[in-house]
């Protein structure tokens, strides 16, 4: 017994120390790949620049018109680089823009901010990519974003900069925040990005402990109110905002429920396959049913949401079944199912293996051809849900993306 116990033990110190090992060299790669996203110089992430064209349109004036309010003294003047051509301009730049000309897209005061939960409990549906796109679409076109990582994967902070379990302690997540709300306060774990105008609460691998805790508080004071926790922590923060952009784990447990109840609009990202089109349906049964156990069991009122979009992703139209799928999913679903879908595209992944969105690459990865198609789809597909945003703002109602 005694030779059997020493070997048990010699076994769980291999396993652990060829565990430790793997982490150790899996967070050395990691660095790697951070540290290759960050500036050499500032040694933090850079935001996107625009050419003066570019920037017009995205302030909604002309070129001439920046010249002009460059030359009167209400734009500062314009450096030139060593070759003569005008120093590209920041987002806080276009927001300095936006300001003179008076073309801030910034919801009414009256206007209740988008909380949008991009959700589907089966992974690698590009719910990540579409929810980190999403959120700097809206920073790009003036807009005040907060975004907040409720995946204890964390993937999305990754984008950001950090390494959530070394860069990242558990109060610097909504977890630290739900243990000591009174010493922390949910604004104090707010981060600046790189991005103007994108804030970000970040997640790291603490986060999940969150699912355990919800469930044995549940269990144990038999009252569904901590369901409203993240609900509650964006009521303190919203009025700063016009959109909070949430992304949940790839799962329907007690944090996923926190974000449906907290989300006042829904995007499913859906790839057109057999096996994710049925997860899919899966999720939305089951997300229809839970929240109706809530209000019967609860006497909790179901949480009413401005829109529901579905979103095509993943979609690879060379493949027949996509094509029939996706065909189907528009005859059935209508006005929910987005007109733009979300195509794979390499320039999608090169991005991310820099630790970048694809809206963030200062010149192609693949192709010229290959990263103007992608834009555009990933464009089209934020126009929409920028266009269902705007439909429940009193002040934009009937305005066009």
């Amino acid at each position: 017994m005694a030779s059997e116990a020493a070997l048990d033990a010699q076994t769980d110190e291999l396993l652990e120390d060829g565990l430790g090992t793997l982490h150790r060299k899996a967070l050395t790669i990691l660095k790697r790949i951070r540290d290759g996203a960050l500036d050499p110089e500032t040694g933090q992430k850079v935001g996107p620049s625009y050419s003066i064209s570019k920037a017009a349109a995205l302030v909604g004036r002309t070129a001439s018109a920046i010249r002009e309010a460059e030359r009167d003294g209400r734009l500062p003047q314009r450096d030139r680089t060593a070759s003569g051509h005008r120093v590209q301009y920041t987002l806080e730049e276009l927001d300095q823009m936006r300001a003179v000309f008076g073309t801030r897209p910034w919801r009414a005061p009256t206007d209740t901010p988008a909380v949008i939960s991009i959700s589907n409990f089966k992974g690698g549906v590009g719910k990540s990519t579409v929810a980190l796109h999403l959120a700097q679409h809206f920073a790009i076109h003036g807009y005040r974003v907060l975004f907040i990582d409720c995946d204890s994967q964390a993937s999305s902070t990754m984008m950001f900069g950090y390494r959530p379990d070394v860069d990242l302690t558990e109060d610097d997540t909504l977890y630290g925040h739900f243990h000591n709300p009174e010493l922390l306060g949910v604004r104090s774990i707010i981060r600046k990005t790189h991005f103007y105008g994108l804030d970000l609460i970040p997640a790291n691998l603490k986060l999940y402990n969150l699912e355990y805790e919800i469930a044995g508080y549940l269990a144990q004071n038999q009252n569904f109110d901590i369901i409203d926790l993240i609900a509650e922590a964006i009521d303190t923060v919203v009025d700063d905002y016009d959109i909070v952009v949430m992304d949940p784990p790839p799962a329907l447990g007690m944090v996923s429920m926190a974000v449906l109840q907290a989300a006042n609009a829904m995007v499913i990202p859906v790839p057109p396959s057999v096996i994710d089109f049925a997860s899919t349906v899966s999720f939305i049964d089951m997300a229809r049913t839970t929240m109706k156990q809530l209000e019967q069991i609860a006497g909790r009122v179901k949480p009413a949401y401005n829109f529901i979009r579905l979103v095509g992703s993943r979609v690879d139209e060379s493949k027949s079944m996509h094509r029939e799928i996706l065909s189907m999913m528009r005859q059935v679903f209508g006005g929910s199912m987005a007109t733009s879908v979300l195509k794979t595209s390499a320039e999608i992944d090169n991005a991310s293996s820099r630790m970048k969105t694809v809206f963030e690459l200062d010149r192609p990865v693949t192709s010229h051809e290959v990263h103007n198609r992608c834009m555009k789809h990933l464009t089209d597909v934020c126009k929409e849900i920028e266009t269902d945003v705007l439909r429940t703002w009193t002040s934009r109602a009937g305005e066009a993306v």
